[in-house]
C-alpha cells in the first residue's frame, strides 16, 4: 500500500515537471527573436554584424573598426564611446541608440535612420551621411555643422531630406 502511495507521488512530482517544462518552452517559443547582447569593451574590428536584429544591445567601449551593421536593427544600442572607425551602418536603424562619445570617423551612414539617437559629443570627421535621418538627434553644435557641410540625400525608409533633419541652413 505505501509502494503505491509512493508511486503515485512521484507520478503527479514528474507530471508536474513536465507541464512546467512544457509551459517555459511555450513562453521562450512565443519571445521576441532579438535578446539584447552584450559586447562592452570587446574588440571586434572588422566584425560582421550585417542584417542582425541587435536592438537594445550594448557596445560600450567597443574597439568596432571596420565592422559591418548594414542593413542591422540598432534600436535603442548603446555604442557609448565606442571605436566605429571606417564602419559601416548603410541602411541602419539607430533609432533611440545611444552614440554619445562614439566615434564615426569615415563610418558610412548611407540611409541610416538615427531618429532620436544621443550623440552628444560623437565625432563625425569624414562620415558620409548621403540620405541619412538625424530626426531630433542630439549633436554638439560643431559636429552638426560638420556634418552639414557634406550632408546631402533624402532617406527612402523615412521619406525625410538629410539636410531637413540636421536643421542646415
Amino acid at each position: 500500500m505505501m509502494q503505491k502511495f509512493t508511486v503515485r507521488i512521484w507520478t503527479t512530482v514528474f507530471s508536474v515537471l513536465l507541464w512546467g517544462l512544457v509551459g517555459i518552452t511555450a513562453i521562450i517559443g512565443v519571445a521576441p527573436t532579438a535578446l539584447a547582447l552584450e559586447y562592452n569593451k570587446e574588440i571586434l574590428i572588422g566584425a560582421d554584424f550585417a542584417g542582425r536584429d541587435l536592438t537594445d544591445s550594448s557596445f560600450t567601449k567597443a574597439n568596432l573598426k571596420q565592422s559591418n551593421f548594414s542593413n542591422a536593427n540598432l534600436s535603442g544600442v548603446s555604442f557609448f564611446a565606442a571605436n566605429l572607425e571606417s564602419a559601416n551602418f548603410e541602411g541602419a536603424n539607430l533609432s533611440n541608440a545611444t552614440l554619445d562619445s562614439a566615434r564615426f570617423i569615415k563610418a558610412n551612414l548611407t540611409n541610416a535612420v538615427l531618429e532620436g539617437a544621443f550623440a552628444a559629443n560623437a565625432k563625425f570627421d569624414a562620415a558620409i551621411v548621403d540620405g541619412a535621418d538625424f530626426t531630433d538627434v542630439l549633436l554638439r553644435p560643431d559636429e552638426q555643422k560638420k556634418l552639414c557641410k557634406v550632408a546631402k540625400g533624402t532617406n527612402p525608409t523615412t521619406g525625410r531630406d538629410t539636410r531637413d533633419t540636421l536643421f542646415c541652413p
